[in-house]
């Protein structure tokens, strides 16, 4: 594993960690793979089964993005997302999204208050919920573009402007959103600026029957679950310090960005499905988050750099809400799945 700037992150001078080069990356991924199993060993103490779910959720947290995640209610969506910040010690912050929320309810706002010296009146600042290292947006499709719009900012540049004056957000930060499938009366679809700003979008589906029975002993027996915090802020600062880091080669790159355009129904690559029934492909983002998703997934298992299968497990999670059906796929009753499912299989594995 060839990573720059390797001195400045395990803490050595640079003659000392050229001669422990190989013994400190392997130590880092070490790290980072005991990491995330204490991680998720913690979280299943009250959140029963949804692995893939918490999977994804926590390969997003690792590679810096933000994850978007739609089910129905009661499938331990703000459960999971508060264990992790209790696991973590991370600040979390809940915004329960509603037509009448308005942007300053997200971002703060500027209040006048008095000096008890001069006793002369000055705007002061007060912070938002947004101001947190682990943001749940509840229902956000429930609340007005204009407020949609107040997260564009601290989502992509992780800072937040108001009355001319710049605020930064403390590292790391990550913005978990959540979507009602069921209930569509008044709510607003999120602008596709605001969706290809989230990293992956996540089904929840109902738990097994097992699973189920588990969840329902164990939720009615009195008995407390308690997680333990076992990583801190600069534990998770430094793993998605590693993914950034970590070597990708360039054919698994063209592949990525190979998925990418045949998602394009003017591209010359698009697949057969896509080229009928999308109006709109991914943009160019998207292959930045498969490669992103891919090494954070690799380096969870253990590996050094993502494979072809890493990307094509990752890919769906990137594209689903990066693609615009058209008439003709609702007509014919086409899932933007079954369009994705096409765009795979149409994109022949490298050589």
């Amino acid at each position: 594993m060839v990573v720059a700037n390797m001195d400045e992150m395990v803490g050595q001078k640079p003659e000392s960690a050229r001669i422990n080069r190989a013994v400190d990356e392997s130590q880092l991924i070490a790290r980072l793979h005991k990491g995330y199993t204490d991680l998720k060993r913690q979280i299943h103490k009250v959140v029963v089964g949804q692995d893939k779910v918490i999977d994804s959720i926590l390969c997003c947290l690792l590679a810096g993005g933000h994850c978007i995640v739609q089910g129905v209610p009661g499938l331990a969506k703000t459960l999971i997302v508060h264990s992790i910040s209790d696991a973590m010690k991370l600040t979390f912050n809940r915004i329960q999204f509603t037509p009448d929320l308005m942007p300053s309810d997200i971002i703060g706002a500027d209040i006048i208050q008095r000096d008890p010296q001069s006793k002369k009146r000055r705007y002061e600042f007060v912070k938002g919920p947004i101001f947190a290292n682990v943001v749940l947006a509840d229902e956000i499709n429930r609340t007005p573009p204009k407020t949609q719009a107040a997260l564009l900012q601290a989502m992509q540049e992780r800072e937040v402007t108001m009355g001319g004056r710049t605020y930064e957000l403390d590292a790391p930060f990550f913005v978990l959103a959540t979507q009602n499938p069921i209930e569509q009366e008044g709510t607003y679809h999120l602008p596709e600026a605001a969706l290809d700003r989230f990293m992956f979008m996540v089904f929840i589906d109902y738990p097994t029957a097992k699973e189920e029975h588990l969840i329902v002993k164990q939720t009615t027996s009195g008995k407390k679950r308690s997680i333990q915090s076992i990583l801190g802020r600069s534990d998770m600062v430094l793993f998605q310090e590693i993914v950034r880091m970590a070597p990708v080669s360039d054919t698994i790159i063209a592949y990525c960005i190979r998925l990418a355009k045949a998602t394009r129904p003017s591209d010359p690559l698009a697949a057969a499905m896509a080229k009928k029934y999308l109006q709109w492909g991914a943009g160019p983002r998207s292959g930045q988050y498969m490669t992103l998703g891919a090494k954070a997934k690799a380096l969870i298992e253990g590996r050094i750099t993502p494979g072809f299968e890493d990307v094509r497990d990752v890919s769906k999670l990137v594209l689903r809400h990066r693609v615009i059906p058209n008439f003709n796929a609702e007509a014919d009753g086409v899932s933007v799945e079954e369009i994705l499912n096409d765009v795979v299989k149409h994109v022949p594995l490298p050589t």
